[in-house]
């Protein structure tokens, strides 16, 4: 027997966590797995718009990883689930930084502030990037009040530095320089 996509459970703003217990959709955690959920789907998209296979695959890994991210801070913290869950490892984090270091053997030393753009890839890598910084900003404030795991934050701490690092990488590979940023000189 197939789901159905709607099951009018969350008519009244109230939603499931893994475990069973009912949250207002406007809990932090919401807003923190549905801005993780959010990323996963500007990564996808940096996905389809990259043509260079390594960084594609790469994308791939790191949507595995922030689904597993989204199932654990939707998972009751108070309750022992007997789903079984995927876990972050600190390899995933260890992935991202070795990727950063590849990419950063083809690219000149950063000397100034860029501005995002020069190309839609570019420029949607950026996006992917700031989205990144927000879920990791709901991540701390959610840690502030219930244990958030540190590798969580780790790793989309990380993410972002490695999305910075692929948007000027992506550039390189499709012959756009980086955008200085040149304070007061737009006319």
């Amino acid at each position: 027997m197939a789901f159905k996509i709607y099951t009018k459970t969350g008519d009244n703003g109230h939603t499931s966590l893994i475990g069973g217990v009912k949250i207002s959709k406007a809990d932090l955690r919401i807003e923190c797995y549905g801005t993780i959920d959010e990323l996963n789907a500007h990564i996808g998209l940096c996905k389809d718009l990259l043509e260079d296979t390594g960084s594609k695959e790469s994308l791939q890994q790191i949507q595995d990883c922030l689904f597993t991210i989204g199932a654990l801070l939707a998972r009751d913290p108070d309750k022992n689930v007997k789903m079984e869950l995927p876990d972050l490892r600190e390899a995933d984090c260890i992935f991202l930084e070795k990727e950063i270091d590849r990419m950063e053997t083809v690219l000149s030393p950063l000397k100034y502030f860029i501005l995002p753009g020069g190309a839609v890839p570019v420029s949607q890598l950026h996006i992917a990037r700031c989205v990144c910084r927000r879920a990791e900003r709901c991540g701390v404030r959610l840690n502030e009040t219930a244990p958030v795991d540190p590798l969580v934050l780790k790793y989309l701490n990380r993410l972002n530095d490695y999305l910075f690092v692929l948007a000027r990488y992506t550039g390189r590979l499709l012959e756009v320089d980086d955008i200085p940023w040149k304070p007061g000189t737009a006319q």
